[in-house]
């Protein structure tokens, strides 16, 4: 498994990041090879991404979520295995630190060459400069969901 890591200060209030980061079928519009996102409830979303001509589809569970300070997931079922961590932390009042980490274990040899090589790492890093500029051009969230999710909510472990 490969752990990526990369942080971002957007010129966003706190709060304004992490409601643009709530609205998870908006990823397509700044993650690269994220064709769709669709939200099924409050806790899990299924994805349809395409990377390097191949076309993938998994489900995702939110397993900790705290407002304006943290989103946690993991994958669930399909042809992805990762879970992660997006923080999000004031700098000052119109400023705000956003740092994603990320566990990907690589599937098949391509993905494994990917990896081997940066690709997955600069893919990562690409995705939250385009982050960056998706909520600064918007100059506000376009949406938000402010519920809290506990680890063990859904009498499952966490993690």
């Amino acid at each position: 498994m490969s752990t990526v890591k990369e942080t971002v200060e957007v010129d966003v209030p706190l709060h304004t990041a992490y409601n643009q980061w709530t609205q998870f079928e908006e990823f397509p519009h700044f993650m690269e090879g994220v064709e769709q996102v669709t939200q099924i409830d409050d806790r899990h979303n299924h994805w349809t991404t395409k990377i390097g001509g191949v076309r993938r589809e998994f489900d995702t569970e939110i397993v900790d979520q705290l407002p304006d300070e943290r989103i946690s997931w993991r994958t669930t079922s399909g042809d992805a295995h990762q879970k992660g961590m997006v923080r999000f932390e004031p700098v000052d009042d119109a400023h705000t630190r956003v740092e994603l980490v990320m566990d990907i274990e690589p599937r098949g040899p391509v993905e494994k060459v990917a990896d081997l090589m940066g690709t997955i790492d600069r893919r990562v890093k690409g995705d939250m400069r385009r982050f960056k500029q998706y909520v600064e051009e918007r100059g506000g969230e376009s949406g938000a969901w402010r519920g809290r999710i506990r680890p063990g909510d859904d009498g499952t472990s966490p993690l």
